[in-house]
């Protein structure tokens, strides 16, 4: 059975348990999990309606019907042309489910214009979102997901240790040009895509945590935010280290990133299952806080990673998720001070039997 067949079969049986009639899939992280299709949403209507008694139904343009014979294990396949438009075979097929009437579960990143159409044929149903009856499904990683994350993270590793070798190279260097450089040694390393448009943050960019680049040249002392990842087989990486690339930097910045430093290694340690998420926050938070920087990390210690960036578990305070194994998601503690500098560690972690082992293992001294 391919990962795919199964990991169908498992939503169907969260299904049966559930009170709703159907999934209703879109072009999206989730279709891709289940099926393996990966395409972008476009603005004709592609369906997967799956339910707990009968084989998933795909609903698609005629255009993408051999793709998806091609490349995903789903057989019954209901086609629409451009001449005739979806909405009287779309119809046909929600009478043949007997949709109307029950509750829907839909994608939560369909567009509005899709999930209307489904109500304006659907009148009598109810809808929610499907993301509680699928999360739990992703959020406990298999064997192929696990081993295309850790190739990930090698790449990543290895675009870090490139860029870290440009040394006194990378002053004078725009921050958009490194972030080119770093497009360049990603795609060297074997990513096939961006997980995200990289960030250099240099000097007081960095106190900005999702600043990407810019125009700013790179400044001997300064330190430069660096947050980037690659995909393989669909999977992201996701690493931040903070760097300065020549000369000696203030005293203040050395300071907050041994307390940034030491935050991430006490959550990392307190990594194992039946820990909760919001421990593993606090472990951090605690370490700043006593620094006397509690107010200036603004963000959750972590996030989720899987076919998405972000995704479940959010590592963030209050959260009693319990951490059970194959669980994969970042440690990443920030401190940014405004008009000066920020400083952010990341690496992702995969909670093990007794712990958790980290995906990253690039330095985490800020001297190249």
């Amino acid at each position: 059975m391919s990962p795919y067949s199964a990991r169908l079969e498992a939503a169907q049986r969260r299904l049966q348990e559930s009170s709703a009639a159907a999934v209703v899939l879109f072009p999206s992280r989730t279709l891709e999990y289940l099926t393996g299709f990966a395409e972008d949403p476009s603005e004709r209507a592609l369906f997967v309606f799956l339910t707990a008694d009968r084989e998933p139904v795909c609903f698609v343009p005629a255009l993408a019907a051999e793709q998806l014979r091609e490349q995903t294990p789903l057989e019954e396949i209901r086609t629409w042309t451009d001449t005739a438009g979806p909405a009287e075979p779309l119809s046909a097929l929600l009478d043949e489910l007997q949709l109307d009437g029950h509750h829907l579960l839909v994608d939560e990143t369909m567009w509005a214009r899709f999930t209307q159409l489904l109500e304006s044929l659907l009148p009598n149903a109810t809808f929610g979102l499907a993301t509680n009856l699928l999360s739990a499904l992703r959020i406990r990683k298999d064997v192929v997901e696990l081993e295309a994350l850790a190739a990930a993270a090698d790449a990543a590793d290895q675009t870090m240790d490139a860029i870290a070798r440009l040394g006194s190279d990378a002053v004078g260097m725009t921050e958009t040009a490194l972030a080119a450089r770093i497009e360049t040694e990603l795609a060297a390393a074997g990513g096939e895509s961006l997980s995200f448009e990289p960030i250099v943050g240099s000097g007081p960019n960095g106190a900005m945590p999702h600043h990407t680049h810019g125009d700013r040249e790179i400044v001997a002392g300064e330190p430069v935010v660096l947050d980037f990842g690659t995909r393989i087989q669909g999977y992201p990486s996701d690493q931040t280290r903070t760097v300065v690339f020549d000369g000696e930097p203030s005293e203040r910045f050395k300071q907050v990133h041994n307390v940034v430093r030491k935050a991430q290694q006490a959550a990392i340690e307190t990594v194992e299952p039946g820990v909760t998420a919001g421990e593993i926050d606090a472990a951090a938070r605690r370490i700043i806080e006593q620094a006397g920087y509690g107010e200036t990390f603004i963000h959750r210690t972590g996030h989720g990673v899987g076919l998405a960036v972000h995704e479940a578990p959010d590592i963030v305070a209050g959260s009693d998720r319990l951490l059970e194994a194959n669980m994969v998601f970042s440690v990443e503690p920030g401190v940014y001070l405004p008009g000066e500098f920020g400083v952010r560690i990341e690496d992702l972690v995969v909670v093990t039997e007794n712990g958790c082992r980290r995906l990253n293992t690039t330095p985490l001294e800020w001297r190249v």
